[in-house]
């Protein structure tokens, strides 16, 4: 996601697609819910002052972490501020980018859709778009939906040809589902890069292909979708998509460029998020007691409601499928090496006794951590509104010291 954002110019305004009722059902039941169990966890545990020294030593404008144990939050804090050029303290709602953290949850509208027998895991771009098969390259007529959410379709990692297909897909007419048709149209003539299945190749633009096919067995667009089979269901009530911030305004925490060696708060506006066409990997947004609950949800394996998937489909859905060569120098928010899966990675690390359910998420102006240990019902979240290696290492210290504090002795 981060080389896209360096290949991109311009993009759509933030797409805000939460109807009014929707967005004040949410609230109201996520504030009941932070009064009646969240709040007094959180209060009783707070982590400010765990995250205060990591401002200053990594340079970060601010820095939010929560944990959740058996579902529940026992450790929240968020320190600094929304931006750096800008005394504007945060608050513990306040709404952080999720990047490629949203794959996950893209993963997950498609484990629902095979439940509900719309897709499978074999499914095939050519099955899905049979009106397109004349002009499909012959080799990504094969390609199945379990290899676009496993970045083994064989197509490439971001590139100059690819920023152009995104772009005359932000060209289009309609809603966002017709911008993303019009991608997979111009997207299906282009040869792969690679064999379908033969090699793991981190590409975003196979999250847009998955989020299109949902579309079109869902019959809604893909945001549409997110709000009402996850974001509701899981009363994530802060959750949204685009850009965290309003047009105007620093009501939310800023991302920020790094430029010769400064911050630079970038607003909400054209360049300060992904395009609506790749959304599905990567424009999610949310608090961190939010983002602790998805985590929560996931750490409990299936175990605990809501019921979004079927038993089998949920060990699926959490299961690795291909093994990552460690780059010499993985980018923030891309995988670091270990194995991937649906949209989840798994990778050890020495202050852990066997490897977690992982996965990073940046648009270059923010960086995202999600850890997950089943084998414990435990989850430790993490975000920052800096997308370089700094955050990057500082996110890292952070959560071998959270783990370190939280696991079970």
């Amino acid at each position: 996601m981060l080389k896209l954002l360096q290949l991109i110019y311009k993009t759509t305004q933030e797409d805000d697609f939460m109807n009014s009722f929707k967005r004040l059902l949410l609230t109201v039941i996520s504030a009941l819910t932070i009064c009646l169990v969240a709040g007094p966890s959180v209060a009783q545990n707070p982590l400010d002052s765990t995250l205060k020294p990591y401002l200053s030593k990594y340079d970060l404008p601010a820095l939010g972490a929560a944990v959740v144990k058996n579902g529940k939050i026992i450790a929240a804090g968020v320190v600094g501020t929304r931006r750096a050029d800008a005394n504007i303290p945060l608050t513990i709602n306040d709404r952080f980018p999720l990047g490629s953290n949203t794959k996950a949850m893209t993963a997950l509208l498609s484990a629902m859709m095979v439940d509900e027998g719309k897709l499978r895991w074999n499914s095939t771009v050519a099955e899905v778009f049979p009106e397109l098969t004349d002009k499909m390259d012959s080799r990504l007529k094969t390609v199945t939906l379990e290899q676009l959410l496993s970045h083994t379709s064989g197509l490439p990692g971001d590139n100059e040809a690819l920023t152009k297909i995104y772009m005359n897909g932000m060209m289009q007419g309609g809603n966002p589902d017709d911008m993303r048709y019009s991608l997979v149209v111009e997207l299906v003539q282009k040869p792969l890069a690679a064999a379908p299945g033969a090699k793991f190749e981190y590409a975003n633009i196979g999250y847009s292909l998955a989020g299109a096919m949902v579309e079109r067995v869902g019959g809604k667009t893909w945001e549409e979708l997110m709000v009402d089979r996850i974001f509701i269901p899981l009363k994530l009530a802060t959750a949204g998509l685009g850009t965290q911030s309003s047009l105007g305004k620093t009501d939310a925490p800023l991302g920020h460029a790094v430029i010769n060696g400064k911050l630079k708060p970038m607003l909400a506006g054209p360049n300060s998020d992904i395009p609506v066409v790749v959304s599905p990997a990567g424009s999610a947004h949310m608090s961190m007691l939010d983002f602790a609950r998805w985590a929560g949800w996931n750490a409990a394996d299936g175990k605990r409601g809501p019921a979004l998937l079927k038993p089998q489909t949920m060990k699926k859905y959490h299961s690795m499928i291909v093994s990552m060569p460690a780059p010499k120098n993985p980018v923030p928010g891309t995988p670091p090496g270990g194995s991937y899966g649906l949209g989840w990675g798994q990778i050890q690390h020495d202050w852990a006794p066997y490897p977690l359910l992982y996965h990073g998420g940046s648009n270059t102006m923010n960086l995202s951590h999600i850890w997950v240990d089943v084998k414990q019902d435990l989850a430790i979240v993490i975000t920052t509104n800096r997308g370089d290696k700094n955050a990057e290492e500082a996110l890292r210290s952070l959560a071998k010291e959270l783990y370190g504090r939280y696991k079970a002795k």
